[in-house]
This record gives structure tokens, C-alpha cells and sequence, in this order.
């Protein structure tokens, strides 16, 4: 993909493409579903136990989703939603939803029925498919003791449920819908409709719902895959959860867009997935740093054949280099690339490259994507100069429509000169990679100065002592606020609260040492493997109380 010269000033980049907009035909996500078919034929496109999906399988089934919906009542620009774990049928459904011209609404498998009915009812969904057994749960018998009025129809993945239709009748249903309307509605539907609306993880508020659309999607992601060397055949477990864009959009659309195999991962279940990767010669596994860092802690990691991976991508506030350099020579990936990005950014705004150093791939979530503007502006919207922190605004394809129905929140995070404000963090080098270093809301400011989480977690698991850290900030009556750190030990090491101490006055600046340390089992994530800081703050408050 050849690339016109970066129009570069201290404090922001723009890289413009020279060639067409993007390498891909299609427009929209059922399109290219449907060509994905013609190009990749009987390859296999999933893999989901003895659920098994070739290409033109998949686009045949996209095709008889899209009947069943548009049986049930479902035209453009209506909303449907998936409460769901990773299953084929997920993808099924979502295919035949926007085949239909709907616009899918994902739902977080961990949220409680009241939690799923506020973005259901947010949303204004008019049809539900989800499970009748999860984790001892049924769902859809759970979501009917909300008041919904809007929702017409629940549909069960697996299983039954009373008041539910199976997926099985419901697909029978469509037989009433011939193909070819199927067919001229995908034809019909642009770059420009509504493809999803993702709803944002509400810890410091309500939920909010990214809008965005199928052509931006697409090409986030053909570039995001081209970045990250998906090819035709790889064989890629996808871990994330549908229900978010790295499982969904860098997940099983980048796959179909690629023609390599999806095998759906239902759990986070590390002896499970080590057990996948050498029968299932598994060569794509991304994820969020906390996946590799709990496979490389496994005790009986040397007991798996893992030979087959290829391709790692990852992201989060702050990689640590000695986790690259593992991911390496441990886990054996030939190449591991950082990126960044957020849900109101389709999931994409910087990547690495092939060719970078190992230095910029380990300490970088690397630079902008073509044809996107990012800018790091200090409080007063000015651009900081090179090495100095500011807030990552972003302006391109990529920006979400807004927030739906919330024009409010969207008018607060979008400025009238189309920039998006991240809420985080960054530092860039002189070729503008940026090293992301916090999130606003976590920084804490102890005795004056500006304590950056990540930067402290970042050196902390340097320290060869912690197999996993999370900092956060914690009221102190003199300094204002200190950091406290839940530390999860290193297999084997010996550590105490007072030796985390010790180190970190050894090792950093004394503002950035923790006052507090607690030693735990594990640290509370989501179900996207990102920690929950939150939770954190809850269980500091009440460790704090009975100190008192």
C-alpha cells in the first residue's frame, strides 16, 4: 500500500494514502460476505466444534439469516440485538441482520438482565437472539422479566427456553422470503448505512452507543489486517468476545476479509486454549496483554505444543517490553505488533508496521493509520511538543457517527472541527508513534505531581517480581492521593508488600512509589480481558476502611 509523506508538526500527523481509498470492492459487511464466498469457496471459514462453515457455506447461511429476519419484521435501519457467548451462530446472526439491512447491536455476556434491558431498551432493539444456558444462566428467560415494549421476538442460540423461538424455527421462518430479496437489499445498502451499535463499558457512567457504519469499518480493518500480515489459510482463534471490535471487526470480519479459518473461543480458559493450539494449528491469537501474561504464568506451559503461532496483536495503556521479548522467545510468535484504539474509533487509530524495530514495537502502540489525523493537545487544545504528554484527539474515516440518540455526550466528545477526544494519554517520538501512557480519569496527582498508572504498572512488572499490577489512585489526607498497587506474584518468586516497596523506592521516583501494595490471586477483568479498575477502587475503599 503505497503511502503519499506525512504531513508532520510537533503535536500531531496525517498520512495520506496515493492509491484507491482502500484494496477492498466491497462496501458493506454482507457484501463482502457474499464475495468472500465466490473468492474463497469450499476453504473452511469456521470451525465451531461440529459446526463447520466453508466460505460459500457461510455466505449461503448469511443468506438464510437475512430471510428469517426480514420474516420477522426486521427492515433497514432497525436494530437487533446478539446476547451471546463466541458461538458460529453469532456470526450467522450478525451476517443476517445487516443482510436484512438492520443494524446489529452486540451485548456484553457478562452484564446482569437489568444491565442487557438498558442497552436493549437504549437501543430501541425490536429482536434478540441470545441463549437459554450460559454459564448456569438463562438468558432468555432472564431478559423477559424486563420491561421492554419494543422487543418483539427472543431467539435461542442453543437450546430452548419458554417464550423463545430456537434458531432452528427461526430459520425456517425465512423459507417465506425469497433469496432474491435478500440479495437486492445487500445490493442496496451503502458504505454510508449504520453496520452496528457498540455499547461502551459505562464505568464512569451509562452506557453509551457507538454508531458505526459498514464502509469506515471495512477500512479500518483491511488495513488493520494488512498491517498485521492476515493472510489466506492462517487458522485464528479469536479469544475476544464477539460482543466487542476485537473480537468482532479485528476478529471474524478481518478473517472472512482475509479468507483465514475463525475457531471461536468460548471461555478464557487458559489450559483450554493451549490445549486448541497445537491439534487446531492455531497460528492467529490476539489479545489484550493480560491473555499472553496469564499463558506465560501457566506452571505446565512447557507441556503444549504451541509451535504453530505466527501472529500476535495487542494493545492497552502500556505494554511492557519484557512481555514482548516473552511473547517472542517463549510463546513463540514470529511477529507481535501493538496498535491503539477505542470504540468510537472503530477500534483503529495507530499501528505498527512490518519492518518496525523491535524497540518501537515493544514501547509503542506505533503511529497513525493512513488517512487518519491524530494531535496531542494539552488542556488548552495547543499542540505539545515532541516527548511531551497530551491528549490523543483523533479526526478521520474512522470517528464514529456519535452517540446514539445522545447528541449531548456526542456534541462533548466530538469538537465543532471533527476531532474525537480519546480521554487518554500519550507521548510521541520524532516519527509520531505514540506511546500511550494513561487514561485522564486514571491519572492521580500526589503532592503536585501527575502519577500515570500504566508508567508505574509498566516498571513494576520490569521488575521480573509481579506476574500482573494494577495502580490506582487512593485518597491521602497530606498528599492529596498515593498510588496503591494489587500485585499478582511472579510463579515462584517470594514477595511481600514491603519487598514491592523496597524495589519501587530502588527503581522510580519517589512520588511514584506505591503507599499501599496488595498481594492477590488474580486482578478483576471484563470480559475483554481488560482489568476493571473500577472494581479495584471499591475493593481499595473498603481495605482503606477498616484501616482507619
Amino acid at each position: 500500500m503505497e503511502e503519499k509523506t506525512p504531513v508532520q508538526r510537533a503535536g500531531s500527523y496525517l498520512q495520506l494514502l496515493t492509491t484507491r481509498e482502500f484494496g477492498l470492492m466491497e462496501e458493506t459487511i454482507p457484501a463482502l460476505v457474499q464475495a468472500a464466498g465466490q473468492r474463497f469457496g469450499d476453504a473452511s471459514a469456521i470451525e465451531d466444534g461440529e459446526r463447520r462453515f466453508s466460505f460459500g457455506e457461510l455466505a449461503a447461511a448469511g443468506l438464510a439469516a437475512g430471510r428469517a429476519f426480514r420474516a420477522a419484521g426486521l427492515q433497514r435501519g432497525e436494530r437487533a440485538a446478539i446476547w451471546a457467548p463466541n458461538y458460529s451462530e453469532w456470526i450467522v446472526a450478525a451476517i443476517g441482520i445487516q443482510s436484512a439491512g438492520g443494524v446489529l447491536v452486540p451485548l456484553n455476556t457478562r452484564l446482569k438482565a437489568g444491565e442487557a434491558a438498558y442497552v436493549l431498551g437504549t437501543s430501541g432493539a425490536k429482536i434478540l437472539c441470545t441463549v437459554s444456558d450460559f454459564l448456569g444462566v438463562d438468558y432468555a428467560a432472564e431478559i423477559q422479566k424486563q420491561d421492554l415494549p419494543e422487543l418483539e421476538q427472543i431467539i435461542t442460540f442453543r437450546g430452548s427456553s419458554a417464550g423463545a423461538q430456537t434458531w432452528e424455527d427461526f430459520l425456517s421462518g425465512g423459507e417465506a422470503v425469497p433469496t432474491a430479496t435478500i440479495e437486492a437489499e445487500i445490493a442496496a445498502l451503502t458504505g454510508d448505512d449504520l453496520s452496528d451499535i457498540l455499547f461502551t463499558s459505562g464505568t464512569t457512567g451509562k452506557p453509551k452507543g457507538v454508531m458505526t457504519a459498514h464502509g469506515q469499518n471495512l477500512k479500518a480493518f483491511e488495513c488493520w489486517s494488512g498491517f498485521v500480515g492476515l493472510r489466506e489459510g492462517d487458522r485464528y482463534l479469536i479469544v475476544n468476545p464477539f460482543f466487542h471490535a476485537f473480537g468482532y471487526k479485528a476478529g471474524w470480519v478481518s478473517a472472512i476479509m482475509r479468507g483465514a479459518t475463525i475457531l471461536p473461543q468460548v471461555t478464557f480458559d487458559v489450559p483450554e486454549i493451549l490445549a486448541r493450539i497445537g491439534p487446531d494449528r492455531i497460528t492467529m491469537l490476539p489479545g489484550p496483554p493480560t491473555i499472553y501474561q496469564t499463558i506465560l504464568a501457566h506452571p505446565d506451559l512447557e507441556k503444549y505444543d504451541i509451535s504453530s503461532l505466527r501472529l500476535a496483536a495487542t494493545g492497552a495503556a502500556a505494554i511492557p517490553v519484557e512481555l514482548i521479548r516473552q511473547m517472542h522467545d517463549k510463546l513463540g510468535f514470529t511477529t507481535v505488533l501493538t496498535g491503539y484504539g477505542l470504540t468510537e474509533t472503530c477500534g483503529v487509530v495507530t499501528m505498527c508496521r512490518e519492518g518496525d524495530d523491535a524497540e518501537t514495537i515493544a514501547t509503542t502502540s506505533g503511529r497513525p493509520v493512513p488517512d487518519v489525523e491524530v494531535r496531542l493537545v494539552d488542556t488548552e487544545g495547543n499542540d505539545v511538543a515532541t516527548g511531551e504528554p497530551g491528549e490523543v484527539i483523533v479526526r478521520g474515516y474512522n470517528v464514529m457517527r456519535g452517540y446514539f440518540n445522545n447528541p449531548e455526550e456526542t456534541a462533548a466528545t466530538i469538537d465543532a472541527d471533527g476531532f474525537l477526544h480519546t480521554g487518554d494519554i500519550a507521548v510521541a517520538d520524532a516519527d509520531f508513534n505514540l506511546r500511550i501512557t494513561d487514561r485522564i480519569k486514571d491519572m492521580f496527582i500526589m503532592g503536585g505531581f501527575n502519577c500515570y498508572p500504566a508508567e508505574i504498572e509498566n516498571a513494576l512488572y520490569d521488575s521480573g517480581l509481579v506476574a500482573q499490577v494494577a495502580v490506582i489512585g487512593v485518597p491521602d489526607k497530606r498528599m492529596g492521593e498515593v498510588g496503591m498497587a494489587f500485585v499478582v506474584p511472579a510463579p515462584g518468586s517470594d514477595i511481600s508488600p514491603a519487598s514491592v516497596v523496597a524495589w519501587s523506592r530502588e527503581n522510580m521516583a519517589n512520588y511514584k512509589v506505591p503507599r499501599y501494595v496488595e498481594l492477590v490471586d488474580s486482578l478483576p477483568t471484563n470480559a475483554s480481558g481488560k482489568v476493571t479498575k473500577f472494581v479495584l477502587r471499591e475493593r481499595a475503599e473498603k481495605i482503606l476502611d477498616t484501616q482507619e
